[in-house]
């Protein structure tokens, strides 16, 4: 079977987009009305796919190539996106997106597929149901597809209306992303005019206008050449995939189409959903699109290949990306075992690194942070485990804005505990500002020219 091809990977196995509801569900909201549920979902069922078929399997082309060690995935974006995000905000996260992709393939040297964790991030999996403030519990911030991060109980309560807010908004970033990324914004030209201030002004960012000089002059030579961003469409537009993590389940029945589910180009599973027998698995396995796995440190070998037999059962490269998030400590010990074993069984995945999850912890100030050298050794980690094990560091996975915030510790600014008040906005997660994703992706494009 090729990646092109219509047949549900579930085959005869007895999957249809609803056979998840046979299986235990976690991290699903307590909807409180079933008839306003079921209302919301019929309208989705009823509206047109956000992504295509088509464009699916261009993705999972792509993803081929990284597990056979031919390209490096980025994949990036907001931890939780708001609805409340504007233009001016998608198009500054796309930027730093789409700087770093610059730096990676002209220092890393290697090809880039580049997925968004946007047009769709809007759930959220808590470590607990409720929140306590005070004397008051309510049900904990789920994202604001599910409940708005509000306080009160008429803010928290689970409004399925959010389902269809949330296909609009989705509708509305894909159409700003598809006119950025195919109308000339990320012409290879513009790279200089993409430096903000903020970034400029900072050691990654007068590294990144000294290559920004030099892709000029190439530029400058290849047009004298007769080769220009007219005849050559890979210098005037980029391909932008989306992704998110397909936890609200209700959401991604309503949009699956032909067997694809047609929210995103990507999907994939939580550390907190990736149970063998449960619902997420088994929804999954049987639509279409590239998936992802979030593999944490509790994970056996046993069960990473099991992962692997249910989600790719067919071995197609680019159907599967196992996402690690280990820890910066933890990951030279623990990612080896699940390397070999996936190596040996022959399955074809792509590898990942998360950074930023396993590397969370609570500041001295009560802000839940991120140490940006938690999160560069961590990488750092994953490279050497594969170095080890003959098997190739396919892409970084990392929670990030184009807003100047100062959400995660360190980083060239030097950022320390008592800055975190200072522009601490996430809804969810700590993320990296643009200046520590413009030297996040230095530092990576240094350990694949190393690689190589």
């Amino acid at each position: 079977m090729s990646a092109g091809d219509l047949t549900l990977f579930a085959g005869g196995s007895g999957w249809s987009p609803s056979s998840w509801r046979a299986k235990p569900a976690l991290q699903q909201p307590a909807w409180p009305d079933e008839a306003e549920l079921e209302q919301a979902t019929k309208a989705l069922r009823d509206l047109p796919p956000l992504v295509f078929a088509g464009e699916a399997r261009s993705l999972m082309s792509h993803l081929g190539r990284v597990a056979n060690g031919e390209a490096f995935l980025l994949q990036a974006g907001d931890c939780a996106e708001s609805f409340d995000s504007s233009a001016d905000s998608i198009r500054d996260k796309l930027r730093v997106i789409l700087q770093m992709a610059i730096v990676l393939t002209y220092s890393g040297g290697v090809p880039l597929v580049k997925v968004g964790r946007i047009a769709g991030q809007f759930a959220k999996p808590r470590s607990s149901p409720t929140e306590t403030k005070g004397e008051v519990e309510l049900t904990s911030f789920l994202g604001h597809m599910v409940n708005d991060i509000g306080f009160s109980e008429a803010e928290r309560l689970p409004d399925p209306r959010r389902l269809l807010t949330a296909y609009h908004r989705a509708a509305s970033t894909l159409n700003l992303l598809r006119a950025f990324t195919r109308g000339g914004y990320a012409d290879l030209s513009r790279v200089a005019s993409w430096n903000r201030e903020f970034v400029a002004t900072s050691p990654a960012g007068r590294r990144y206008s000294q290559m920004a000089d030099e892709i000029d002059r190439a530029l400058q030579f290849m047009t004298a050449c007769g080769v220009t961003t007219a005849n050559t469409p890979q210098l005037h537009e980029v391909e932008f995939y989306t992704s998110h993590e397909a936890l609200a389940l209700d959401y991604e029945e309503a949009l699956t189409r032909e067997g694809y589910d047609c929210s995103a180009h990507m999907l994939w599973i939580g550390e907190r959903t990736r149970q063998l027998d449960g619902a997420h698995v088994e929804f999954l396995r049987g639509v279409c699109n590239p998936l992802g796995c979030k593999i944490g440190p509790t994970a056996t070998a046993d069960e990473v290949v099991a992962l692997c037999e249910l989600l790719n059962p067919q071995r197609i490269p680019g159907r599967l990306t196992l996402i690690t998030r280990m820890g910066a400590k933890k990951v030279e010990t623990l990612l080896p075992p699940l390397l070999r074993a996936v190596r040996d069984s022959g399955h074809p995945v792509a590898w990942a690194c998360d950074p930023m999850h396993g590397n969370t912890y609570t500041s001295t100030s009560g802000r839940k942070t991120r140490d940006f050298d938690d999160v560069l050794a961590e990488i750092g980690g994953f490279f050497a485990a594969h170095a080890a094990c003959g098997t190739w560091p396919g892409g970084v996975h990392v929670e990030l804005t184009g807003d100047a915030v100062t959400e995660c510790i360190g980083g060239a600014d030097k950022i320390i505990d008592a800055d975190l008040e200072r522009a601490f906005e996430t809804l969810c997660d700590p993320r990296l500002n643009g200046r520590q994703s413009v030297d996040l992706a230095f530092r990576v494009a240094e350990m694949l020219s190393d690689r190589s």
